[in-house]
């Protein structure tokens, strides 16, 4: 990528109501000692060190080449190095730019929506707006097909442009979750445990044969999961089957047997039974509670 690019694209109630929507994207190389920012951008996105701006949508910069200063209102300030990716978050006071002596590459989504936002509330910490995902070829590869498929403007590429951007909250959030156990052996197999069980919430799990993937001992792996988790595998494995039942409720017209069925429960009594100790209302009770009152 040589050439600098920007784009703010104009949302429609269809973007809307698919929940995930981006705003703007682009590119930009900034040389040595080079005045930054070195595009024009609209009023409401000027950046100048002094001053900082607020946005009012989320944004991730990723910077693949050199290096810069990056602070907010709600994080300490920090140095950002090659293979960085910073957050932004709507309303919160920040600025960044890049060091004179080395000048930069960096590359911007700014996306919003309510299911983006449901998924940066869950998974990302604003304190924490960082990650480090080093010379990642898959980072670059996907926003390099996000500014092309923006530049081309292809019929529905607002949904193709949200799809991209999905796929590159998917890989930092991956990167950011193994990063934390790089220096920790044990808690990276505890990551791995939980990916399983991730992946098999719609069945009951053998939890000693989950320990002998790892591989690890049983009563080890069970030590170490409750030190590292807070609860028990059965319970970390017990919860995300509830809370995808939640999801269930919320968003299909599943009946309640069938929720139970596809969450691994082979009694719809000790389902319904289950899912009241956890939530306070039984599963019939919380589909019909407003959305507001969800938990």
């Amino acid at each position: 990528m040589h050439k600098s690019f920007f784009k703010y694209l104009t949302i429609s109630e269809t973007e809307e109501k698919w929940g995930a929507y981006v705003t703007s994207v682009g590119y930009s190389k900034v040389e040595p000692n080079e005045h930054y920012p070195n595009q024009e951008h609209p009023q409401s996105h000027t950046l100048t060190w002094n001053r900082g701006r607020i946005l009012n949508d989320y944004y991730i910069v990723f910077i693949s080449k050199g290096k810069g200063v990056f602070g907010a209102g709600n994080s300490q300030p920090g140095t950002v190095d090659t293979g960085t990716c910073f957050f932004l978050y709507p309303g919160i006071w920040h600025r960044y730019k890049p060091d004179p002596k080395s000048g930069w590459e960096e590359y911007w989504i700014g996306f919003n929506g309510s299911y983006m936002e449901h998924l940066m509330k869950s998974f990302f910490d604003a304190a924490t707006p960082f990650v480090n995902v080093g010379a990642s070829k898959d980072m670059l590869v996907l926003f390099h097909k996000l500014i092309d498929t923006v530049a081309a403007s292809s019929i529905g590429y607002p949904q193709q442009v949200a799809g991209i951007t999905l796929q590159i909250l998917g890989l930092v959030n991956t990167i950011s979750r193994f990063k934390a156990y790089e220096n920790d052996p044990v808690g990276k197999l505890i990551s791995k445990a939980k990916f399983i069980l991730q992946q098999s919430f719609e069945n009951q799990v053998d939890m000693e044969d989950i320990a002998r993937q790892l591989p690890m001992g049983y009563s080890s792996f069970r030590k170490a999961f409750k030190k590292i988790s807070g609860e028990s595998p059965n319970q970390y494995h017990l919860n995300l089957r509830l809370n995808r039942a939640k999801d269930l409720l919320t968003t299909t017209v599943l009946n309640i047997n069938e929720v139970a069925d596809q969450t691994g429960f082979e009694s719809v009594y000790y389902f319904s039974k289950l899912f009241k100790k956890k939530n306070g209302v039984s599963p019939n009770a919380y589909r019909k509670m407003p959305p507001d009152q969800e938990n």
